[in-house]
C-alpha cells in the first residue's frame, strides 16, 4: 500500500499529518510512503527527516494525492478537489456539516473518506480528543489576549491581582476541549463556571480540577446567567458529525459585558453563536455587538509541533492497521473506525453527517462486503 502525506494548504495551517517516527512504523508495516516536499517544515520536521525514516519526498503534490491512502490534517480545499478520486481513501478531519460543498464533491467523485472526528472507541472520540484538548487550552490564551484593549477587549486580566478580583470564565461543554479550558483557566486563578447537559461530564471536570471550578447543568436559564456574568466565554459544544447547536443568540450577546470575549471552539462545526464566523490566525479577532469574537477554525495549528506529535500518535494505530489489512477489511473489522467512514461509493455513511446535510444515510456495512 502507498501512503501519501500532502502539504497542508489551508491558510495558517502549520501541522503535518504524520511525524517521521510514524513514517518509520508504516514502512516497517510494509507501506511505501510519499511525502510532499515541505509538508513537515512548519512543524519542525524537515524533508531529510522523512527521507531518513524511509519515505520518498516528492515536489509534485499529485504524487502524494495519488496514493492508496491519503493522510491529511484538515479537509481538502477547492483547489485540491481535482485530486479526489475513487483510487484513494482519504483520512483526515472533514467536518462536513460545516462544508456541504466538500460533501457533494466526495459523493460525486465516489471517494472513500474517513473523518478523524467521528471515529469512536468505547464511547469516546479518540482522534478528536488530542486536538480538542489543545484547542481548549489555547482558548484561554486566545481569550486572555482578546481581553486586552488593543484587541478590543475590556482591559482585564484573567487572574486576580492585589486589589482587583479575578475575571469570570464561562466554559460551555465539559468534553475534552471544555476540560482543557477549565484546567488552564482555573490554574491561572480565574473564577470558572463549566456548563454541560451531562452530570457525569460535570463530575469528571470537577475531579480533574480538584473542585476548583463551579459546575452547572446547562439549561437556557443557567446558560444565560453564566454567559452574562462572565468576561470570557469559551464554547466547546459538539454533536458528533452534525453542526454545532447555536446556544448564544445575538440577543444574548447584547446582554454580555461590553468588551467581553467569546472564543468559539465549535466554529469548525459551524459555530455555536449566532454571530460566529470563521477567522484565521493572521486576523483572529473581530468585534460584533461590543463583544470580541475569536473564531479560528484550526486553533491547534498555532502550536504545530505539539499538535502534530499528539495527532500522529493518536492516528498511527488506525493507519498501521489499514496498511496491514487493507481499507475494506480494516473497516469491516473495526466498528469504531467504521463510524469514521463519512462517504463511500457515492453514499453518505455517517448518520450524523447525513442529518446535518439533509441527505439520505446509507449504512456502511453492506457497501463493504
Amino acid at each position: 500500500m502507498v501512503v501519501g502525506i500532502p502539504r497542508e494548504t489551508k491558510e495558517g495551517e502549520n501541522r503535518v499529518s504524520l511525524t517521521p517516527r510514524a513514517v518509520g512504523v508504516l514502512r516497517a508495516a510494509g507501506a511505501r510512503v510519499v511525502v510532499e516536499a515541505g509538508a513537515g517544515e512548519r512543524s519542525g520536521f524537515p524533508d531529510s527527516a522523512y527521507e531518513k525514516a524511509g519515505a520518498s519526498v516528492a515536489g509534485d503534490p499529485s504524487s502524494a494525492w495519488e496514493a492508496d491512502l491519503v493522510i491529511k490534517v484538515k479537509e481538502p480545499l477547492p483547489a485540491e478537489y481535482r485530486y479526489l478520486s475513487t483510487r484513494s481513501t482519504i483520512f483526515t478531519y472533514l467536518h462536513l456539516a460545516a462544508v456541504p460543498s466538500l460533501g457533494d464533491e466526495l459523493l460525486d467523485r465516489k471517494v472513500a473518506a474517513i473523518a478523524y472526528e467521528t471515529v469512536s472507541s468505547a464511547g469516546e472520540l479518540p482522534l478528536l480528543r488530542p486536538m480538542s484538548e489543545v484547542a481548549g487550552k489555547l482558548a484561554v490564551q486566545a481569550g486572555a489576549r482578546g481581553l486586552e484593549v488593543e484587541s478590543g477587549g475590556m482591559g482585564v486580566l484573567l487572574p486576580g491581582v492585589e486589589g482587583a478580583d479575578p475575571s469570570r470564565v464561562c466554559v460551555i461543554g465539559a468534553g475534552a476541549s471544555g476540560r482543557g479550558a477549565a484546567q488552564v483557566a482555573a490554574g491561572i486563578g480565574a473564577r470558572v463556571t463549566v456548563l454541560d447537559i451531562s452530570k457525569e461530564a460535570l463530575d469528571r471536570v470537577r475531579r480533574e480540577t480538584g473542585g476548583a471550578v463551579e459546575t452547572l447543568l446547562s439549561t437556557p436559564e443557567t446558560l444565560e446567567k453564566a454567559v452574562v456574568a462572565s468576561e470570557l466565554v469559551i464554547s466547546t459544544v459538539l454533536v458528533v458529525g452534525e453542526r454545532a447547536p447555536v446556544l448564544i443568540s445575538r440577543d444574548l450577546l447584547r446582554k454580555m459585558k461590553r468588551g467581553a470575549v467569546l472564543v468559539d471552539v465549535s466554529i469548525d462545526q459551524g459555530g455555536s453563536a449566532e454571530t460566529s464566523r470563521p477567522t484565521t490566525h493572521a486576523a483572529p479577532y473581530y468585534l460584533e455587538e461590543g463583544i470580541v469574537h475569536y473564531c479560528v477554525a484550526n486553533m491547534p495549528a498555532a502550536v504545530p509541533r505539539t499538535s502534530t506529535v499528539a495527532l500522529s500518535r493518536a492516528t498511527l494505530p488506525y493507519i498501521e492497521r489499514i496498511v496491514r489489512m487493507g481499507v475494506r477489511p480494516a473497516l469491516r473489522e473495526d466498528a469504531g473506525l467504521r463510524e469514521g467512514l463519512n462517504t463511500f461509493g457515492g453514499k453518505l455513511t455517517c448518520a450524523g453527517v447525513a442529518r446535518a446535510l439533509g441527505k439520505e444515510y446509507t449504512p456502511p456495512e453492506p457497501l463493504l462486503r
